[in-house]
């Protein structure tokens, strides 16, 4: 893959992963009103998931929409919502195993309240809110990423994406390694 690619992607996922930060804390403190906490696992506003989901729907699903005639992506919503939902809940599944498996819980609500679910792990009601993300993110968000990422020059892309990585890096050494260097 060419490094301008890897750029892109350290940008698209941070940005995704911001955007995912920002939804999860509006709808515990404006929907829900349980109140403002950092629903991610990490220091930062972000929540790698989201970034992660969002580049895996790039990678698998955008290029069934990217560049093509405005009514072949109009018939496409349906199949992207059902393949974005679909992504998004298997991804959240195999998290929720990943974090309980590293750090004794998953960081998020369960699901077990929720009429349709899995372990309370998944359910029906946010898979659906997934594959509607999924449209926004692939057909409005993205190619709107697109067109400002075409904007930078390669230095400017690398020097962004070499800084997200530091950041994310010492977002990382201070949640798990300081931690067991401090015990």
């Amino acid at each position: 893959m060419k490094s301008r690619k890897l750029s892109e992607y350290t940008m698209f996922f941070i940005i995704y992963a911001c955007i995912g930060w920002i939804y999860e804390v509006s709808l515990e403190t404006f929907i829900y009103r349980w109140g403002f906490s950092n629903r991610g696992v990490l220091f930062g506003p972000w929540l790698p998931v989201y970034g992660f989901g969002a580049l895996t729907f790039i990678v698998l699903w955008y290029r069934l929409i990217k560049d093509k005639p405005v009514v072949k992506k109009l018939c496409m919503i349906p199949v992207i919502f059902l393949l974005t939902m679909l992504t998004a809940t298997a991804l959240e599944l195999l998290t929720s195993y990943l974090c309980e498996w590293t750090m004794g819980s998953w960081p998020w609500q369960t699901y077990k309240d929720y009429a349709i679910n899995f372990e309370g792990r998944i359910a029906l009601s946010p898979s659906i809110r997934f594959g509607i993300g999924g449209v926004v993110f692939l057909y409005v968000i993205q190619p709107f990423l697109d067109n400002l990422a075409a904007k930078l020059s390669d230095k400017q892309a690398k020097t962004a994406a070499i800084i997200i990585l530091a950041v994310l890096g010492i977002d990382m050494f201070c949640k798990f390694v300081l931690p067991v260097i401090s015990v």
